[in-house]
Order: C-alpha cells, then structure tokens, then sequence
C-alpha cells in the first residue's frame, strides 16, 4: 500500500475508534438554542466545538447559518468534521485556543458574529480515554493535555514544581482543602521515582486523605481537576477568550457560557458583571471620571442549570451552569 493509502487508512481506523467510545453527549441543547437565538444566514462561533452537538443543533436551527468551530483536540475536530459533513460548505474549523477567537475569525475574513458558545472544562470523550491521562479510574500516563502538541504535561508539574507551587495549584485551581499535606507527600514520592501513571497519583492521595473512606474520590477528582487546569492554563484563556467574545459580537450577539466548576462559573459572573455596569468610579465621587459604558445586558440573573431528566441521563451534565450575555449599541 502507498504511503498515502496507509494515511488514509490510519484516519479511517481513528475515526471508527472515536465512535467507538461514544464521543462526548453535549449539555443543554436546547436551551443554547433557545438563548443563542440562531437567525437566518447568521454567523456565529462554537469555542469548544468538541464533537461537534452544540454546532450541529445551530447549523440546524436555520437556514444558512455559517459556523466557525475551535478547538484544541485534533480528534475532536475529525469527529466535528464527520458529523457536520452535510454542512462542510458553511462550516470553517480551526485547531487552537478560544482565547485567540478574533485571529481565527481574522482568518476566515469575519469582523463581527451574531452569537459565540463556549462550552467549557473537559468532554466525556476525553475523559474516557486512558492514555490522556485525565482520569483517575483508570490507568494511564499523567498527561492531560488537550492539545497533544504542547510540552507541558500533568507529570511535568508534578515533577519540577516546589512543594509550595503544587499546593497552589492544588488550592487554587481545585479548592482541595488538604493541599498542604498532598503537595508534600507528592514532593517527598517523587524522590523515589518520578510521577509517571494516574493510578499511583490516586492511590496516594487516598493514602493520605483524612476525611471518611466514601469521600476519598472527591479529593482525588479536585485534585485531577486541578493539574488538569493548570496543564492547559483554562482560566488564563477563558479570561482572554470572553474579552474576545464580548469585543467580537455584534450588536444584538449573544455569547453563552457553560460551565462545570465554581472557578469557570465565578469568573464568567463577574466579566458580565463588570461588562454591563456603566460606572465602576469609587462610590461618592459627584461626577463619573471613569468614563466607561455598558456593552452588554446580562439575560441570565442567575445561572441556568440542567433540567431533572438530563441530570438523571447524562449524570456529566449536573454540575453544568450557564449564562448569558448580549451585546449593546455603545
């Protein structure tokens, strides 16, 4: 067989295994639908197009939708590509970051969008496969990354970082309340060998986890959830990319967050929050001197959540919070 011939042959076969392992079912469809409000010929941006649901639904809301989906996951975007074939002549996709959703729109030729979706954290899909390294239930090499192109991994962190850095991340990134004592049993571990496998990470924070048996897994997946957001620096581009978004839209836009955690969900709150106040002057002074204006309206006061049929079947979509914001005419 040629060398092109083992190539495609090599695409077919990872494509059948991403069927396989039943790709990421994506959370709350229909209110995305209903709050990103696709209109005719619009054009509009999935962030995170992961396997492509939330894209298929907008694609399918109206006619002649034009889409830009990103994403940092090479097999995420082959199985967006398949999925959305019927749609190929109105989708553009991009591997990167949604931190850089003005370059990728540059790109394409777009100056403005109508709508923008960024469903955040990390897909079923890539939980799912061991050799990723983002679970701690089954065994593989502390990876984690989302984009198998960049040089920083979760065994790197926890080989090279100080005690006081690991408890950091540990803090900060996964509210883990017994950073302290983890980060430490991790810096002395490592004298021995080097972290290399999730089971053996595991197994040592429920080693020397002090709450109640039943509880050692909630340790155990902050503390996941912790390296895995600082390997691919999550908060730093989500803080980059809603700037982007928000600067992106046009007026009447609309961008929706989805997110699975208190750091993404808090975050999220207080860009909208800041974005949709007119004046941020220190209270008592007679006159604004800041000068600054709304640029958007918040169309959620609080976060909308899962309804109970989806959080019984699809127990992933629990936590999932999401909010919304439209853009003004300044």
């Amino acid at each position: 067989m040629s060398e092109a011939g083992n190539h495609q042959s090599k695409i077919e076969n990872q494509k059948s295994e991403i069927h396989k392992a039943s790709p990421h079912v994506p959370v709350m469809v229909e209110e995305v639908i209903e709050y990103l409000s696709p209109r005719e010929g619009g054009r509009y941006i999935d962030g995170t197009i992961g396997f492509g649901g939330h894209s298929s639904a907008v694609l399918e809301a109206q006619p002649g939708i034009e889409l830009l989906g990103i994403d940092r996951d090479e097999d995420a975007l082959r199985f967006s590509e398949e999925r959305l074939g019927d749609y190929l002549d109105r989708v553009s996709l991009k591997r990167g970051v949604f931190s850089d959703l003005s370059g990728c729109a540059d790109e394409i030729g777009w100056e403005f969008v109508d709508g923008i979706l960024f469903d955040l954290g990390i897909s079923s899909f890539q939980v799912d496969q061991a050799p990723r390294g983002f679970s701690f239930q089954a065994d593989g090499p502390l990876d984690m990354r989302m984009d198998r192109r960049d040089q920083t991994t979760a065994s790197r962190l926890l080989n090279r970082m100080s005690e006081r850095e690991l408890k950091g991340i540990l803090r900060g990134f996964g509210e883990e309340p017994q950073a302290g004592r983890i980060a430490r049993a991790i810096v002395a571990a490592r004298e021995d060998h080097p972290w290399e496998r999730t089971l053996e990470l595991a197994a040592l924070i429920r080693k020397i986890d002090r709450t109640p048996a039943d509880r050692h897994s909630k340790s155990v997946a902050r503390c996941f959830q912790a390296l895995r957001i600082a390997v691919n620096r999550e908060l730093e581009h989500l803080e980059v990319g809603l700037h982007a978004a928000i600067e992106l839209l046009a007026p009447g836009g609309r961008l929706v967050v989805i997110s699975f955690h208190s750091l993404e969900d808090r975050m999220v709150k207080e860009k909208f929050r800041y974005e949709a106040s007119d004046c941020i002057c220190p209270p008592g002074l007679p006159i604004c001197r800041c000068g600054k204006v709304a640029t958007v309206r918040i169309l959620t006061k609080k976060p909308i959540t899962p309804g109970e049929e989806e959080r019984q079947s699809n127990r992933r979509a629990a936590p999932a919070k999401l909010r919304v914001a439209e853009k003004l005419s300044c």
